[in-house]
Protein backbone atom coordinates (compact mmCIF):
# COMPACT_ATOMS: atom_id res chain seq x y z
CA UNK A 1 0.00 0.00 0.00
CA UNK A 2 1.28 3.24 -0.40
CA UNK A 3 0.76 7.18 1.02
CA UNK A 4 -1.90 7.33 -0.70
CA UNK A 5 -4.29 5.27 1.47
CA UNK A 6 -7.49 6.19 2.76
CA UNK A 7 -7.92 7.32 6.65
CA UNK A 8 -10.48 4.69 6.46
CA UNK A 9 -8.10 2.05 5.69
CA UNK A 10 -5.74 3.38 8.05
CA UNK A 11 -8.30 3.17 11.13
CA UNK A 12 -9.43 -0.32 10.28
CA UNK A 13 -6.01 -1.47 10.12
CA UNK A 14 -5.80 0.26 13.48
CA UNK A 15 -8.45 -1.33 15.17
CA UNK A 16 -6.94 -4.82 14.21
CA UNK A 17 -4.23 -5.69 16.70
CA UNK A 18 -2.24 -7.33 14.00
CA UNK A 19 -2.28 -4.47 11.74
CA UNK A 20 -1.42 -1.79 14.19
CA UNK A 21 1.89 -0.86 13.77
CA UNK A 22 1.36 -1.74 9.48
CA UNK A 23 -1.45 0.98 9.67
CA UNK A 24 0.60 3.46 12.15
CA UNK A 25 3.29 3.39 9.38
CA UNK A 26 0.81 4.40 6.78
CA UNK A 27 -0.10 7.17 8.82
CA UNK A 28 3.75 8.09 9.57
CA UNK A 29 4.35 8.03 5.87
CA UNK A 30 0.88 9.99 4.32
CA UNK A 31 1.24 12.88 7.66
CA UNK A 32 4.83 13.12 8.64
CA UNK A 33 5.77 16.08 6.41
CA UNK A 34 2.72 18.07 6.63
CA UNK A 35 3.09 17.63 10.53
CA UNK A 36 6.56 18.74 9.96
CA UNK A 37 6.16 21.72 8.33
CA UNK A 38 2.99 22.94 10.20
CA UNK A 39 4.94 22.41 13.36
CA UNK A 40 8.44 23.75 11.91
CA UNK A 41 6.94 27.33 10.58
CA UNK A 42 5.38 27.46 14.47
CA UNK A 43 8.80 26.87 15.92
CA UNK A 44 11.22 27.86 13.28
CA UNK A 45 14.03 25.40 14.66
CA UNK A 46 14.71 22.15 12.51
CA UNK A 47 15.75 20.07 16.21
CA UNK A 48 12.56 21.42 18.21
CA UNK A 49 10.28 21.36 15.45
CA UNK A 50 11.81 17.24 15.12
CA UNK A 51 11.28 16.58 18.50
CA UNK A 52 7.75 18.08 18.95
CA UNK A 53 6.73 16.30 15.87
CA UNK A 54 8.02 12.67 17.50
CA UNK A 55 5.70 13.90 20.58
CA UNK A 56 3.03 14.74 18.24
CA UNK A 57 3.14 11.04 16.97
CA UNK A 58 3.35 9.23 20.20
CA UNK A 59 0.14 11.41 21.64
CA UNK A 60 -1.59 10.00 18.16
CA UNK A 61 0.03 6.26 18.60
CA UNK A 62 -1.85 6.74 22.31
CA UNK A 63 -4.58 8.74 21.13
CA UNK A 64 -5.56 6.49 18.39
CA UNK A 65 -7.49 4.14 19.60
CA UNK A 66 -10.20 6.52 21.24
CA UNK A 67 -10.42 8.48 17.93
CA UNK A 68 -13.95 8.71 17.39
CA UNK A 69 -14.32 10.09 13.46
CA UNK A 70 -16.17 13.33 15.44
CA UNK A 71 -13.80 14.73 12.95
CA UNK A 72 -11.31 14.14 9.87
CA UNK A 73 -8.59 12.14 11.07
CA UNK A 74 -5.98 14.85 9.87
CA UNK A 75 -7.85 17.56 11.32
CA UNK A 76 -7.42 15.73 14.89
CA UNK A 77 -4.09 15.30 14.04
CA UNK A 78 -3.25 18.93 13.48
CA UNK A 79 -5.28 20.09 16.28
CA UNK A 80 -2.74 17.51 18.56
CA UNK A 81 -0.03 18.94 16.73
CA UNK A 82 -0.85 22.81 17.35
CA UNK A 83 -1.41 22.35 21.03
CA UNK A 84 1.92 20.75 21.50
CA UNK A 85 3.03 23.67 19.56
CA UNK A 86 1.36 26.56 21.57
CA UNK A 87 2.33 24.40 24.79
CA UNK A 88 5.84 24.55 23.31
CA UNK A 89 6.04 28.66 22.72
CA UNK A 90 4.32 29.13 26.10
CA UNK A 91 6.91 27.20 28.00
CA UNK A 92 9.93 28.65 26.26
CA UNK A 93 8.21 32.32 26.93
CA UNK A 94 7.33 31.06 30.47
CA UNK A 95 11.06 29.62 30.82
CA UNK A 96 13.21 32.24 33.10
CA UNK A 97 10.77 34.85 32.60
CA UNK A 98 11.35 36.03 28.89
CA UNK A 99 9.73 38.08 27.45
CA UNK A 100 7.71 37.36 24.15
CA UNK A 101 9.86 39.86 22.18
CA UNK A 102 12.76 38.06 23.75
CA UNK A 103 11.08 34.75 22.20
CA UNK A 104 10.58 36.12 18.75
CA UNK A 105 14.37 37.69 18.65
CA UNK A 106 15.81 34.24 19.68
CA UNK A 107 13.72 32.44 17.01
CA UNK A 108 14.41 35.44 14.18
CA UNK A 109 18.11 34.22 14.91
CA UNK A 110 17.56 31.22 14.30
CA UNK A 111 15.77 31.50 11.48
CA UNK A 112 18.58 33.54 10.04
CA UNK A 113 20.94 30.59 10.43
CA UNK A 114 18.52 28.17 8.90
CA UNK A 115 19.23 26.23 5.79
CA UNK A 116 15.73 25.63 4.98
CA UNK A 117 14.98 28.61 3.82
CA UNK A 118 18.20 28.69 1.46
CA UNK A 119 19.26 32.19 0.95
CA UNK A 120 15.93 33.06 -0.20
CA UNK A 121 15.73 36.70 1.22
CA UNK A 122 12.01 37.23 0.20
CA UNK A 123 11.33 33.96 2.50
CA UNK A 124 13.86 35.22 5.11
CA UNK A 125 11.84 38.85 5.47
CA UNK A 126 8.01 36.98 5.59
CA UNK A 127 9.06 34.23 8.19
CA UNK A 128 10.46 37.26 10.12
CA UNK A 129 7.92 38.66 9.43
CA UNK A 130 5.32 36.13 11.02
CA UNK A 131 7.67 36.20 14.14
CA UNK A 132 5.94 39.44 15.27
CA UNK A 133 2.72 37.93 15.32
CA UNK A 134 1.01 36.62 18.67
CA UNK A 135 0.90 32.58 18.45
CA UNK A 136 -2.77 32.35 17.57
CA UNK A 137 -2.57 35.16 14.22
CA UNK A 138 0.90 32.80 13.33
CA UNK A 139 -1.09 29.82 12.99
CA UNK A 140 -4.09 30.98 11.58
CA UNK A 141 -1.68 32.46 8.70
CA UNK A 142 0.17 29.68 8.31
CA UNK A 143 -2.94 27.18 7.94
CA UNK A 144 -4.69 29.67 5.70
CA UNK A 145 -1.40 30.39 3.72
CA UNK A 146 1.03 27.48 3.61
CA UNK A 147 -1.43 24.09 4.20
CA UNK A 148 -3.99 25.96 2.15
CA UNK A 149 -6.84 25.15 4.76
CA UNK A 150 -10.49 26.10 4.36
CA UNK A 151 -11.41 28.44 7.26
CA UNK A 152 -14.23 25.69 7.93
CA UNK A 153 -10.72 23.21 8.87
CA UNK A 154 -8.81 25.63 10.85
CA UNK A 155 -12.03 26.56 13.31
CA UNK A 156 -12.27 22.62 13.92
CA UNK A 157 -8.75 22.38 14.85
CA UNK A 158 -8.73 25.55 16.59
CA UNK A 159 -12.33 25.72 18.15
CA UNK A 160 -12.61 29.27 17.17
CA UNK A 161 -15.48 30.69 15.22
CA UNK A 162 -15.10 30.84 11.68
CA UNK A 163 -15.48 34.59 11.61
CA UNK A 164 -12.85 35.27 14.32
CA UNK A 165 -10.66 33.50 12.19
CA UNK A 166 -10.89 35.54 8.98
CA UNK A 167 -10.79 38.42 11.54
CA UNK A 168 -7.52 37.03 12.74
CA UNK A 169 -6.21 36.24 9.06
CA UNK A 170 -7.29 39.78 7.21
CA UNK A 171 -4.85 41.17 11.17
CA UNK A 172 -2.15 39.30 10.31
CA UNK A 173 -2.01 40.28 6.36
CA UNK A 174 -2.16 43.75 7.19
CA UNK A 175 0.59 43.58 9.61
CA UNK A 176 3.09 41.47 8.24
CA UNK A 177 2.49 43.98 4.83
CA UNK A 178 3.29 46.53 7.25
CA UNK A 179 6.17 44.95 8.52
CA UNK A 180 7.52 44.21 5.04
CA UNK A 181 6.99 47.80 4.27
CA UNK A 182 8.66 49.54 7.15
CA UNK A 183 11.73 47.28 6.76
CA UNK A 184 12.11 48.01 3.23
Amino acid sequence: MSASVSDTEILAKFQDERTRNEAFNLLLKKYQQKIYWHVRRMVIDHDDADDLVQDVFIKIWKNLPGFRNDAQLYTWMYRIATNECITFLNKKKQKNNIPLDDVSYELSESLADSTYLSGDKVQLKLQQALLTLPDKQRLVFNMKYYDDMKYEEISEILGTSVGALKASFHLAVKKIEAFLLSND
